[in-house]
């Protein structure tokens, strides 16, 4: 399951990802930053693969060669509960 960074719904992608391709609901581009499984905003250059040159626009199309489509969006909405991970973590230390 692919998710798209933007709009958080669910997309299809059958082939590899060219730098034009865009979400079929926001038109946000797909083969950027916010949508690579390996995209980290706690890491330096927010990125794990430590060869990726640096790219300033995140939410943009680019042209990494270690771009991999993420399988899931840690932080996108989960079916059953509707709850972030973030939304469980601060209902945990609001006590």
């Amino acid at each position: 399951m692919k998710i798209c960074y933007k709009c958080t719904k669910e997309i299809r992608v059958d082939k590899i990802v060219g730098r034009k391709d865009v979400c079929p609901f926001c038109q946000a581009d797909h083969r950027c930053c916010l949508n690579c499984r390996h995209y980290d905003r706690m890491l330096y250059n927010q990125c794990r693969e430590s060869q990726a040159q640096r790219v300033l626009d995140k939410d943009r199309s680019n042209f990494c060669d270690y771009f991999s489509f993420n399988e899931f969006r840690s932080d996108a909405k989960t079916k059953e509960g509707g709850e972030t991970t973030r939304d469980k973590l601060e209902v945990l230390f609001k006590k």
